[in-house]
């Protein structure tokens, strides 16, 4: 009686060869891991892709635009034609020139600023958690002080009595009000480490407190520092259209924010200009919403249950 042959596998079947997982996918790629949890998480893809978009825009702004923001010469208070694709200002300037000029100002804005806060918040919690005593009873004093006093009148006090306008006063004041929270966090997750095993072989090897909190504790920590950066850099992106709309922003840059101010006092509303009004708002609105996007996959940096395959 003859042995039957062995199964041949159809083509499309998995074979030894082409069972991949996802893990020996992220192995074989020369891709950090990090990227690859990140670009995995679908909402945080999305994100991706849209801040990626926004930053080529910024980039590439003056490439992209028409015309320059300040540009004048044109017919006021036009609506969407084919020469001027979101109309033109009540004082002549291209509506979307200025939007791609804009996105530039409120990516710096939100970068500079957010990474600034981060920073005050990083230094002022870890030192607060580490050294604590009366070190950590200072600094509490001024955490808690940055908690309740109110940030939007205080940005709005501090921009308004500032002897000079510019881009960089916003990026401060915003920087000035916005590191207490993220400093509140990360003392509370220091206070945590600093009792752990590994730190306390660290101290009894001879090693000094900046050491420690760079080579030790701050690696631990780089998931909640990001995430505390997103929440800046949102924060100040925020925040500096809601100066500008109030107009206390620099007249002299264009912004998101200064073009609703001027869509505001040049009556887009009565004018039927809806694309002068909008636009800036839904710009402002889809790069919030990509920051808030990629904060799922930030999460799954840290929280391997929400990571997807």
């Amino acid at each position: 009686m003859s042995t039957p042959a062995p199964a041949v596998p159809a083509r499309g079947t998995d074979t030894e060869g082409l069972q991949v997982t996802a893990t020996e996918l992220a192995r074989r790629s020369r891709l950090p891991g990090w990227l690859l949890i990140l670009w995995r998480n679908r909402k945080c893809r999305i994100g991706l892709l849209m801040l990626g978009a926004f930053i080529v825009v910024a980039i590439f702004a003056p490439l992209i635009a028409p015309y320059g923001p300040r540009d004048d010469d044109f017919p006021t208070s036009l609506g969407p034609t084919g020469g001027h694709w979101l109309g033109t200002t009540a004082q002549g300037e291209d509506v979307f020139s200025q939007l791609v000029v804009g996105a530039r100002t409120s990516l710096i804005v939100g970068l500079a600023a957010g990474l600034l806060s981060t920073l005050i918040g990083l230094v002022i919690g870890l030192t607060a958690g580490y050294l604590q005593g009366w070190v950590d009873e200072v600094l509490s004093f001024l955490i808690n002080l940055g908690l309740v006093v109110p940030a939007l009148p205080l940005m709005v006090t501090l921009a308004a009595y500032a002897p000079v306008r510019g881009l960089w006063l916003i990026i401060f004041v915003i920087s000035v009000t916005g590191w207490a929270y993220g400093a509140r966090i990360k003392r509370s997750q220091i206070i945590t480490l600093r009792t752990r095993d590994y730190i306390t072989a660290a101290r009894f090897a001879g090693d000094g407190t900046a050491r420690i909190i760079a080579r030790e504790i701050v690696p631990n920590m780089t998931s909640l520092i990001v995430v505390g950066f997103m929440g800046a850099a949102l924060g100040a992106i925020g925040g500096e259209a809601g100066l500008a709309f109030l107009g206390l922003g620099d007249p002299q840059t264009v912004s998101w924010g200064t073009m609703l101010n001027q869509a505001s006092l040049g009556g887009a509303l009565l004018t039927g200009q809806w694309a002068w009004l909008i636009a800036p708002g839904l710009a402002l609105s889809l790069l919030i919403t990509s920051f808030t996007l990629i904060n799922f996959g930030i999460d799954a940096l840290s929280n391997p249950h929400l990571r997807e395959e």
